[in-house]
């Protein structure tokens, strides 16, 4: 059996984690549920997780984003109650990726749309030559 650990980050107007939570219980699927302050964990046989997250993530798909975890809940190398709190390792990662999440929903909703980005004009630099052209005017004045 290949067993997987995923994360279900939401960042929604929509929907609170516990809506989430609610939706996995209900699905009577043989996993394993854990609720987070940034969503939820679920752990289980690879597909039948993978099939669950992808009916989850119907609910708000610009605000609801999964990823995989290295680690199932509660293992000890991850775990705060025994590493005697603190925050977990990877927190910090986390916490910055979820400030972009809204970002990254707006582009996968204009993406949506068929909205394609232009290119962005870059600004040239000034050349050193006419820097060093503008000084002599200015010194010579």
């Amino acid at each position: 059996m290949d067993t997987i650990t995923k994360m279900i980050v939401i960042n929604s107007t929509k929907v609170l984690p516990s809506d989430i939570v609610i939706k996995l219980y209900e699905s009577n699927a043989d996993v394993m549920i854990k609720e987070t302050c940034f969503g939820a964990m679920v752990s289980g046989e690879r597909s039948v997780v993978n099939s669950l997250l992808n009916d989850i993530r119907k609910i708000d798909p610009y605000g609801i984003f999964i990823k995989e975890r290295g680690l199932a809940p509660g293992e000890p190398y991850r775990c705060r109650a025994t590493r005697r709190g603190g925050a977990r390792p990877g927190f910090h990662n986390l916490e910055t990726e979820d400030r972009m999440l809204p970002h990254i929903a707006s582009a996968l909703r204009a993406l949506d749309r068929g909205e394609v980005p232009g290119h962005k004009q870059r600004i040239k630099k000034l050349d050193v030559e006419k820097l060093k052209e503008i000084i002599e005017s200015e010194v010579s004045q």
